[in-house]
């Protein structure tokens, strides 16, 4: 274990001591241990900045409904492709449902911008009925859909990948005894799949809403127009405007700690729900 130890240690403890900058007022030619010590004014700026609630509700929402849509999906993709018996056209709908997964965020962001640009094959589609295109990139309302919906479709096959993992420890013979039985196809899911999963299932919910306010940077970033900013710009892309293209540090480094100080506490609140709802079963 000591190779990865030590690397955990090199890579993910030594640089926490870089956060202390954002209680201080960081200065180049006075490093982090010479910087003025300004303690929370940096958090006290950004809670009460005019834009804190929008950005602070967007990328709440952004991954509030990402999670709650796209959780279910890969259990059911598990579960339909457990019913499959022939290994032939079961691994060909896989490396289908996997593939989306190995393009790039880049090429992904580029193929919508195609696809539903105003010109693009969707607003042709929608021109012939309605005489009407939709600018659907540059629409605040349609952000957070084609956002979510294309992330669905990038991370559901292989999200399905342990899903499948887990059914494949499933004894057979449960499945034999519940057919003698009369048990249909739903019930047979519902009491000899489904409590398979559950712990599973559980565990990465925990993690899944520990990380709600860790939304991908690149991804809304790349979507971002001028013209749906009121629900694109969020706590990563606004970190990245204020830290790296204006060089302010130290509040960057503050509104960074702010983020992952909640994704704590949600993570602390989501594991005590599921292990009350979960018969004491949970991350910890």
């Amino acid at each position: 274990m000591a190779p990865a130890v030590i690397l955990t240690l090199i890579f993910k403890y030594v640089p926490m001591y870089g956060v202390v900058i954002a209680f201080k007022d960081y200065s180049y030619s006075k490093g982090i241990l010479g910087s003025e010590w300004v303690g929370f004014e940096y958090f006290m700026k950004f809670l009460n900045a005019p834009n804190f609630e929008p950005i602070f509700w967007n990328t709440l929402k952004l991954s509030a409904y990402g999670l709650i849509l796209s959780f279910p999906i890969p259990i059911i993709l598990a579960l339909m492709l457990n019913q499959l018996r022939k290994v032939g056209i079961k691994k060909n709908i896989q490396l289908i449902l996997y593939a989306p997964n190995f393009i790039s965020v880049v090429v992904i962001v580029g193929m919508l911008f195609v696809f539903l640009s105003p010109t693009g094959p969707v607003n042709k589609i929608i021109a012939l009925t309605t005489g009407h295109p939709i600018t659907f990139m540059s629409d605040p309302e349609y952000f957070r859909s084609i956002y979510i919906l294309s992330g669905i479709w990038q991370a559901a096959g292989w999200s399905s990948i342990i899903f499948v993992a887990a059914l494949a420890g499933v004894d057979p013979e449960l499945h034999n005894a519940a057919n003698i039985d009369g048990a249909n196809l739903l019930q047979r899911i519902w009491h000899i799949d489904l409590p398979t999963l559950k712990p599973v299932m559980a565990i990465l919910f925990i993690l899944s809403a520990g990380g709600i306010m860790a939304i991908g940077f690149e991804k809304a970033f790349l979507m971002q127009t001028a013209l749906n900013l009121p629900t694109s710009e969020i706590i990563a892309t606004y970190v990245y405007k204020v830290g790296l293209k204006a060089g302010d540090y130290s509040y960057s480094a503050a509104i960074g700690l702010f983020n992952s100080v909640i994704n704590i506490i949600l993570l602390v609140l989501v594991n005590f729900v599921v292990k009350k709802l979960n018969e004491g079963d949970g991350l910890y």
